[in-house]
């Protein structure tokens, strides 16, 4: 039945010559893993397509929902953990792949005449990568995306000439709203993707035009081996390696929860992701006039090298060895960008700020109770109840806000003269009655007492529980970060997966246990296949 379709597909479409295509190749010096980086791009694009459009079924791109959502899938939705975790790791993973099968290539010399189109199709698919990620950040709507992509598109307003109508056309207009994060959806999931396809087929085409250029030694090139089944083969135990470890990563390093978007906390110092942070501390050492060095001058002059490199380095040797100036030139630029990128990982982001903010501790003075607005009994919760707030965030502002009444990490309160109980109540550990395992419940509880205040009993108390949120004292990211701080402190994870179709651990367990099995029988039915090979058309048959 199989053979009948494909005989009939093949009658009606180029089957034979595109399977000629793309597996009749001879791989000089034989199959090798490190060949594999190129399949291993395209194997993890797959996976960002196939999570990508998982994602999609639960998103709401709009500026009010899209923080939420994600939450929700990642919380709510069986399975929702691994497909977010298999497409943040994964986009980290396209990143360095990229990087990596350009370095081999330009190790290897691969960018030589004939070869050049080839090497400027793989600086293209960086770009595009690069891309995806600059993009990829602000679609949450989270802390980081948001003031990610309001650096981002600062930096791309600084450029000369030009800067204000980029600006113009990534926000969709003066400031950041709804239009931006409309325009920075429809790069990523439509624009980013097709440049990508359309790159890979020239970077493909090009490549099996010349086919691999492999050793550079002249001796190490023969003989050579088949595409079909060594390389296949090869690329196919690179792929699935890579495959376990994305989600090995999604099950045991999640990422974490950023919180909401808060145009108004003006502590939070952005830092970009491990990508661009050469980019990002490189910008500290030109400021002024000299800015747009740094927001042009530096990725033009880089991606100028990248391009050039191939019609300014024209001896036909490939050996590293005898090019001392190319690989000397390699070495200073991959530890340029490896120093500043460190440089710019231990720099203070925004928890070093926040912690310049901790002696600003509130204490409110005998009397102040009287500022609280309401009691916390029975007034409802608010809207930071139902955000996932970040904990690291949260800590900061307790240390600012709170620490000054309840102790240091909520430990212990302060003495409140007048009140029943003498002392402000701890929070580490809570009131038993406020304490619940389900952390949406927990989070109700608590925020009342933070929205809306609350009186000690007491005859006179002197410190009373501020209203937060009714006097707008806090934003409702901020509360929920707040929230999420001191669920933590009572060991609950307000991120904590209430739907995971499967618990993470258990599911890597079951997938690595699969992926011994089929590596088991795979190599026993590969070896099988090589021995009867080398036994010959006779099959070792006696005479």
């Amino acid at each position: 039945m199989l053979a009948r379709a494909a005989e009939w597909i093949g009658e009606r479409w180029p089957v034979a010559a595109l399977r000629s295509l793309l597996l009749d190749e001879r791989i000089p010096g034989g199959a090798r893993y490190a060949y594999s980086t190129g399949a291993l791009v395209l194997a993890v694009f797959g996976v960002q397509a196939a999570t990508g459009l998982a994602q999609l079924l639960f998103y709401a791109p709009t500026v009010d929902h899209a923080y939420d959502s994600v939450c929700f899938l990642r919380t709510r939705v069986a399975f929702g953990w691994l497909i977010h975790g298999l497409h943040f790791w994964g986009a980290t993973a396209m990143v360095a792949l990229v990087l990596a099968h350009l370095a081999t290539g330009f190790l290897w010399g691969a960018y030589k005449r004939p070869r050049e189109l080839t090497w400027l199709a793989g600086c293209g698919l960086l770009a595009v990568v690069l891309g995806f990620a600059f993009t990829g950040g602000p679609l949450q709507w989270d802390q980081k995306g948001y003031w990610a992509a309001q650096v981002g598109t600062s930096v791309a307003g600084s450029v000369p000439l030009v800067g204000g109508v980029q600006k113009l056309l990534l926000r969709g207009g003066e400031s950041m709203g709804q239009l931006t994060l409309t325009r920075f959806f429809a790069l990523h999931v439509l624009v980013l993707p097709a440049l990508l396809l359309g790159l890979a087929a020239v970077h493909v085409v090009a490549m099996r035009r010349f086919g691999l250029s492999g050793p550079w030694d002249e001796g190490r090139r023969a003989p050579d081996g088949p595409f079909w089944p060594d390389q296949v083969f090869k690329d196919a135990v690179a792929i699935s390696l890579a495959l376990l470890a994305l989600v090995a990563l999604a099950a045991l390093a999640p990422p974490g929860y950023a919180g909401p978007a808060d145009t108004l906390d003006v502590a939070y110092v952005p830092k970009p992701d491990w990508e661009f942070l050469f980019l990002y501390q490189s910008l500290k050492y030109f400021s002024g006039p000299l800015e747009p060095l740094g927001t042009v001058g530096v990725p033009a002059a880089l991606a100028a090298l990248l391009l050039l490199l191939p019609f300014v380095d024209r001896r036909p040797e490939r050996n590293p060895l005898r090019r001392p100036l190319a690989l000397a030139a390699g070495v200073a630029l991959a530890a340029t960008l490896t120093a500043l990128s460190v440089a710019g990982h231990r720099s203070p982001g925004f928890a070093g700020t926040a912690a310049a903010d901790a002696g600003a501790v509130w204490l409110p003075a005998a009397g102040a109770g009287s500022s609280a607005t309401a009691a916390a009994g029975g007034a409802a919760p608010g809207r930071a109840a139902a955000i996932i707030g970040n904990a690291e965030r949260g800590a900061q502002l307790f240390a600012a806000d709170c620490a000054g009444c309840h102790g240091p990490r909520g430990a212990r309160g302060v003495s409140n003269p007048g009140a029943a109980d003498g002392t402000v109540p701890t929070l580490a550990p809570i009131d038993p009655a406020l304490r619940d395992p389900d952390p949406a419940r927990f989070a109700e509880h608590i925020d009342t007492f933070i929205q809306h205040g609350s009186v000690p009993e007491g005859r006179a108390p002197a410190i009373s529980m501020p209203a937060f949120g009714d006097a707008n004292a806090l934003t409702q990211p901020a509360i929920a970060n707040l929230e999420a701080y001191l669920l933590g402190l009572n060991g609950v994870d307000r991120g904590r997966i209430v739907e995971p179709g499967m618990e993470p651990r258990t599911f890597l367990l079951l997938v690595a246990a699969a992926y011994a099995l089929i590596a088991l029988v795979a190599g026993g039915a590969r070896q099988k296949l090589a021995d009867a090979a080398a036994a010959g058309p006779q099959g070792g048959a006696r005479p």
